[in-house]
C-alpha cells in the first residue's frame, strides 16, 4: 500500500519528487496524484501528521467518488466491419470518438481501443474475419488425388487431373478437371473459375508452379508471361505463396482434402467415358459441397459467398483469350517454323 503520510512529509521537507519516488517505492506519477489530491482538499503535513494512512487514504481518495464513464464500443459491430474491404482499426476508432462525441460521451484512447479488441477476438475466438476480407484473394492449386475417364478406344484409364480454386473469406470453391496441366489448361481454369464466381478478387495465389512462376528467389519473383497477362486481362494482383509455405494458401490446401473425399471419393464407382461426363458429375457434387452446412458455425458457402459477392471486381466485357509465346530463330531460307509451319520473315 503506497505510504500517503510519507509522501506528504518528504514533500514538506522539499524533497524532490524522484527522490520520494524512491524512498516510498512508488512511482513519479503516484507521488505525483497524492500531491495534486492534498493540494485540491487543501490539506498538508502539519494538519495530518497525527492521522494514520488509511484516514489519509479515505480523505484523499473517498471510495464514493465517481470515476470518470468511457463509453465501451461496440465490439460485435466493429468486428463486422473489419470484414469489410479496406476498413482499418484507426478509421474505426476516429468512428467511434465522433459518435461518443455527439453523444457526450467520453472515448477510450486508441490503445486501449484496440486492447479491448483483441480481448474480444481472444474470447469469442473470431479470427476468421481478422485473415481475409470479402473478395480480397482467390486461392488455386491442383488436387493430389486424380480423376480418371476410360478410352473408348483402348479400354485403358486416362489420368485427369482436378483443379480447385477457393475464395478464403466464404471457403466457395470451385472444381474443374483437366486431362493436362499444362498452360493451356491452367489458364482456362482460371477462366472458368472466374465466370463461375461472377467476379474478380483483387489478388490470386498460386503455388511456385511453372504455368505459374518462371522464377523465385529471395530477391525477385517472375510470373509467366502468359499468367500475368491473364491477371492484368482480369485487373487482379499475383502473389504466389512463398516456397515451402503452404500456409499462405492454406485454405485451398484444406478444401483440397475436403474436395478429395466429398467429390472425387464419392465418384470413384462411376464411369466416364470423357472429360465433360466427368466436369458435369463434379459440378453436381460441388453445388452439394458449396451447400453443404459449416460444422462449426452457422451457414454454408453458399450463403457466405452471398455476402462476399458485391465486394467481387467486375469481369472484363470478354473472358481473356490464351496467346502462347516463342521465340523463333531466323533460318537461313528465311523462314521461322511454329507448329511444324513455316512463316517468311519481313526482307
Amino acid at each position: 500500500m503506497t505510504n500517503y503520510r510519507e509522501i506528504l512529509r518528504l514533500d514538506a521537507l522539499g524533497i524532490k519528487k524522484q527522490d520520494i519516488a524512491a524512498a516510498c517505492e512508488c512511482s513519479r506519477n503516484t507521488v505525483a496524484n497524492v500531491l495534486k489530491r492534498a493540494a485540491e482538499c487543501g490539506l498538508n503535513w502539519e494538519q495530518v501528521q497525527d492521522w494514520n494512512n488509511k484516514e489519509l487514504l479515505n480523505r484523499l481518495f473517498p471510495p464514493n467518488v465517481a470515476r470518470v464513464a468511457y463509453k465501451m464500443p461496440d465490439y460485435d459491430y466493429v468486428h463486422r466491419e473489419m470484414a469489410k474491404s479496406g476498413v482499418t482499426l484507426s478509421l474505426l476508432w476516429l468512428e467511434y470518438c465522433d459518435q461518443c462525441r455527439e453523444a457526450g460521451e467520453i472515448p477510450y484512447k486508441s490503445t486501449q481501443f484496440n486492447k479491448y479488441y483483441s480481448d474480444y477476438v481472444r474470447k469469442t475466438k473470431a479470427t476468421m474475419h481478422l485473415n481475409h476480407k470479402p473478395g480480397e484473394i482467390m486461392e488455386v492449386d491442383w488436387a493430389g488425388q486424380n480423376a480418371f475417364i476410360i478410352d473408348t478406344d483402348t479400354g485403358d484409364l486416362i489420368k485427369a487431373y482436378v483443379f480447385v480454386a477457393v475464395l478464403p473469406y466464404s471457403g466457395y470453391a470451385y472444381v474443374e478437371a483437366f486431362l493436362s496441366q499444362n498452360q493451356e489448361c491452367w489458364t482456362y481454369a482460371h477462366v472458368n473459375a472466374y465466370r463461375f464466381f461472377g467476379g474478380v478478387t483483387r489478388i490470386l495465389t498460386p503455388d511456385n508452379l511453372k504455368t505459374g512462376v518462371t522464377k523465385v528467389s529471395r530477391s525477385e519473383t517472375v510470373i509467366n508471361k502468359t499468367y500475368q497477362e491473364l491477371a492484368e486481362h482480369y485487373g487482379t494482383a499475383v502473389i504466389p505463396a512463398r516456397p515451402g509455405a503452404p500456409k499462405d494458401k492454406a485454405t485451398v490446401e484444406g478444401s483440397v482434402g475436403i474436395i478429395s473425399t466429398w467429390i472425387l471419393a464419392a465418384l470413384r464407382n462411376q464411369q466416364f467415358l470423357s472429360l465433360r461426363e466427368l466436369n458435369e458429375a463434379i459440378i453436381k457434387k460441388l453445388i452439394e459441397f458449396n451447400n453443404k452446412p459449416f460444422q462449426k458455425k452457422d451457414g454454408s458457402r453458399v450463403i457466405a459467398f452471398s455476402e462476399e459477392k458485391p465486394f467481387l471486381l467486375p469481369l472484363p466485357d470478354r473472358p481473356y483469350e490464351l496467346a502462347t509465346w516463342k521465340i523463333a530463330t531466323i533460318q537461313f531460307n528465311y523462314h521461322i517454323s511454329i507448329d511444324s509451319q513455316n512463316y517468311s520473315c519481313p526482307y
